[in-house]
């Protein structure tokens, strides 16, 4: 016992003195890259063409297999959609078996299979993945392609057509692809009810004997398997796969747009606005500065830390995410940066994404930003390349890619050599903010009042991508809706016509601040059209207008001017206290929305008053006035509304003319009292 004190005394000992050899004042030093040892990848080729990758890992009793055809994009023009419903067939029923007998089998021995236009895939336990694998090397080869099921399968695709109609999100990616690739590119294309109604039997099976052709194909094998026994399976399984002569393509090289504008794609039941800002590029990857690339979006749009998310959602509210993307192709790579946001900020919205892809184009990001992206893309590389799937993906990479063996060997040292001059210069080079279509799928009655003061030029397309016109911008007025029955509503909205009509008289005492100075309202009206209103600063009285139902005049710093015959005939038209009940006599002009609610308008004389749809509140009323320079527009807002003797009164008037804008506070309503005839002399 005593000997294993004298140990456990010497090793706290040992533990306490290494401990006080450590500063921690300083920072500990960053330790070296980790080095990532992949698994191996075997490679052979059959006679056919198809090409082999075998990868073996043993943590599981399990192993899968994946086909993938490596098809150059075609366009499929009239018939867009027929290589879809090939893949969607293929597997139901071999000339061996049904394809319910394929479906229970697959079930019974708890395994997956699937196929695509240009994919297959089977995974299971390793005691059943021959019996599996087989299964599906038989709906590869001999997939029977039954009318039947062709029927099935193009009333399901048209009704997925159908159901998508009115899907915004749908609509704007099919949009967006067809704008940013072209209309002739096979990623711009689409397919519609047109094309499907086009498709026969004949065309899916000529898809098939065309395109499905091992000559050009990669089975990727990986998982608890001896890579001798695979060897064997496979070429058994499909060696009899036919090879085939595979068309050649010309793809349409796709453009930029030579200055930066808005593409706007309206759609009225759109409740929030799907922004997208895309160029075209041209990366590859193992290009030169790809990891460049990655690091730079990345910073711009890779994440929940990323400056996009930061700016559009933690400090705007915006939105529930912004992000970027940057796509590598051999074909068509893309940058784009998306959001979907609330109507009534669609403008700010774009601003400020715009802001951002512009920020890190022009400014230099900081030694932290590029710290982190680092150690953010070193942590998942880590840690999915212990995967088996990974290990497989990266061995395909090298291939159609035709990259060096140790590529991904090499992967974090060249993550690690990038620099912040780096990013800047990709940044630059692939997120084209002055040669970039910002698509935006949304309702434009909404939305486009304020995207045009962005100062893009605006074109518009149709859900098709046609372009067309401007949307209407004003919505149709309901059957029965005529400025009477809003004016009623409002009415009813304040308190009802017993309530309103019981009042005679108001006066009204509101405060306000302009410049550093205090202003004082005070405003009295007696039925059917007496009015009284004086504004004073600091106890002075600056301005004074007077009507006593016949006569009356303005005062200005003592300079009284009596009121013109046309001034007294509006004057007499006006009823108070509630000179809605004039508006009657008005016209209902229209339905119009401002920060996403919509407004009835009504316009009486020089003025329109604005009513909310759904409260029958009035918010605003905006005047026609003759000024020096012509006419101009001042608008008077309404809010806070209280009650006073049952009926409800703004409580917050604000008043806009010219350079200057007052916002009254009310301090005091007083109903049926403190007014007189002397008020009006």
């Amino acid at each position: 016992m005593k000997t294993k004190i004298a140990s456990l005394v010497a090793i706290l000992t040992i533990c306490f003195s290494l401990n006080a050899q450590v500063d921690r004042t300083k920072k500990p030093a960053s330790g070296p890259a980790p080095q990532v040892k992949f698994g191996k990848a075997d490679k052979f080729k059959l006679k056919n063409g198809l090409t082999v990758i075998v990868v073996e890992n043993h943590k599981l009793p399990r192993a899968s297999a994946s086909l993938n055809i490596d098809n150059k994009p075609y366009f499929e023009g009239d018939k867009a959609g027929v290589s879809s419903m090939m893949g969607s067939l293929l597997g139901r029923g071999t000339p061996t078996m049904t394809k319910d007998a394929f479906n229970e089998r697959v079930d019974f021995l708890g395994a997956n299979i699937s196929f695509g236009s240009s994919s297959a895939y089977a995974s299971s336990l390793k005691r059943y993945f021959e019996e599996v694998l087989g299964l599906m090397a038989d709906g590869v080869k001999n997939s029977q392609f039954t009318q039947e099921e062709f029927n099935k399968e193009q009333k399901v695709t048209l009704d997925n057509i159908k159901s998508n109609e009115k899907s915004v999100t749908t609509i704007a990616r099919r949009v967006e692809d067809l704008l940013t690739y072209g209309a002739e590119h096979p990623y711009g294309e689409f397919i519609s009810k047109e094309t499907v109604n086009n498709i026969t039997l004949a065309d899916v099976k000529a898809n098939y004997n065309t395109y499905y052709k091992p000559n050009n194909a990669y089975l990727i094998v990986q998982g608890d398997i001896n890579p001798k026994e695979i060897k064997k399976l496979v070429t058994k399984l499909f060696s009899d796969w036919e090879a085939g002569t595979i068309p050649t393509t010309n793809i349409p090289e796709p453009k930029n747009v030579e200055t930066t504008e808005i593409n706007f794609i309206n759609m009225d039941n759109a409740v929030q606005s799907e922004i997208a800002i895309i160029n075209n590029i041209n990366l590859k990857l193992g290009d030169k500065d790809y990891y460049a690339a990655l690091l730079a979006n990345r910073i711009l749009g890779g994440g929940g830390t990323a400056r996009l998310y930061s700016n559009l959602r933690e400090d705007k509210g915006y939105t529930y995410g912004s992000y970027s993307s940057v796509r590598q192709s051999r074909y068509a790579a893309t940058f784009r940066a998306t959001a979907s946001v609330r109507n009534m900020v669609t403008d700010s919205s774009v601003v400020e994404m715009m802001k951002e892809v512009n920020r890190i184009r022009y400014d230099k990001i900081t030694e932290a930003e590029l710290k982190n992206a680092k150690a953010q893309y070193v942590g998942s590389f880590v840690i999915n390349v212990q995967k088996p799937a990974t290990v497989a993906g990266y061995a395909l990479n090298r291939e159609l890619y035709n990259l060096p063996d140790d590529f991904y060997e090499n992967y974090l040292k060249n993550i690690n050599a990038v620099t912040i001059d780096d990013v800047q210069n990709a940044a630059i080079k692939y997120f084209k903010g002055n040669k970039t279509r910002i698509v935006i799928t949304g309702k434009g009655i909404d939305v486009l009042k304020n995207l045009e003061k962005t100062d893009y030029v605006i074109k518009y397309f149709d859900s098709e991508g046609n372009p067309t016109v401007k949307p209407p911008m004003t919505m149709p007025i309901p059957a029965g809706v005529t400025a009477t029955t809003v004016v009623d509503k409002y009415i009813d909205a304040i308190g009802g016509t017993e309530k309103v009509m019981a009042v005679k008289t108001t006066m009204m005492v509101a405060n306000a601040t302009v410049q550093g100075m205090a202003l004082a309202m005070t405003s009295k009206t007696a039925a059917p059209n007496k009015t009284s209103q004086e504004i004073a600063v600091a106890g002075n009285v600056m301005q004074k207008s007077v009507f006593d139902g016949t006569t009356g005049y303005q005062e200005v710093r003592g300079q009284k001017m009596e009121m013109k015959a046309e001034q007294i005939e509006e004057a007499k038209a006006n009823l108070v206290p509630f000179s809605d009940l004039a508006y009657k006599a008005g016209k209902l002009d229209r339905i119009e929305p401002i920060d996403g609610i919509n407004y009835y308008v009504i316009k009486f004389n020089d003025t329109e008053a604005f009513y909310d749809l759904k409260t029958g509140l009035k918010i605003k009323e905006v005047k026609t006035v003759k000024g020096p320079t012509g006419e101009m527009k001042v608008p008077t807002t309404f809010s806070n509304y209280k009650t006073v003797n049952g009926v409800l009164f703004p409580y917050s008037i604000g008043i806009k003319s010219g350079p200057m804008d007052l916002k009254f506070e009310v301090k005091e309503i007083k109903v049926n009292e403190g007014v007189s005839d002397e008020d009006f002399k």
